[in-house]
């Protein structure tokens, strides 16, 4: 088929079908065509290589950063942090928890894609210290809320995909971040 319609929706769901059945590693590029019914040149127009369908298109980062610089100003760090979570949560999270649970599954079973999930970690770090820096924080400070803000999201990210309800990404990085004010409440000791 050479103009077929969602060809690149055909070979994600393809490729994610035969990486959760045999595992990334046994999966080549010829089977996930074959089973999306195009050709492998096909495949190569809309990714570099198969690990390009599980992180491809990630633009998590440069989103995550936009919402930063977009934040009002004065606004808290932690209270960036929230906000710009929350909308993570809500249009790239919420909605896709099985498919999500999946990418999860298949990314933790591969040591390849386990070091590729840690630098795409690290670039939404980067990312968000440098719009951070942008708002007007020391680049230390900027750092430190940075990957506070990675370390919420993916504490979150395992918390709702292990819960049995339906909650929402979005609350569960409320719930993450609530837990660390509970934390530092306690640390500090009664209000005087």
């Amino acid at each position: 088929m050479r103009w077929a319609p969602d060809a690149r929706g055909r070979l994600e769901r393809a490729a994610f079908e035969l990486f959760a059945q045999q595992g990334y590693a046994e999966t080549t590029v010829p089977q996930i065509t074959a089973r999306a019914g195009l050709t492998t040149r096909t495949f190569f127009r809309y990714f570099a290589d198969k690990r390009e369908v599980i992180f491809g298109g990630d633009e998590i980062p440069e989103f995550a950063a936009s919402l930063i610089r977009a934040a009002p100003p004065g606004l808290a760090p932690v209270e960036v942090v929230r906000s710009v979570l929350r909308e993570v949560a809500a249009t790239r999270f919420d909605g896709h928890r099985e498919e999500t649970a999946a990418w999860r599954r298949i990314v933790a079973a591969d040591d390849s894609l386990r070091e590729r999930d840690a630098l795409k970690r690290a670039d939404l770090v980067v990312a968000a210290q440098a719009a951070f820096v942008d708002r007007g924080e020391a680049p230390p400070d900027a750092r430190l809320i940075a990957e506070l803000g990675a370390l919420v999201f993916h504490v979150a990210l395992d918390a709702w995909l292990a819960q049995s309800s339906p909650a929402s990404m979005a609350e569960a990085t409320d719930a993450v971040l609530d837990r660390l004010h509970l934390e530092r409440s306690i640390a500090a000791g009664p209000s005087r």
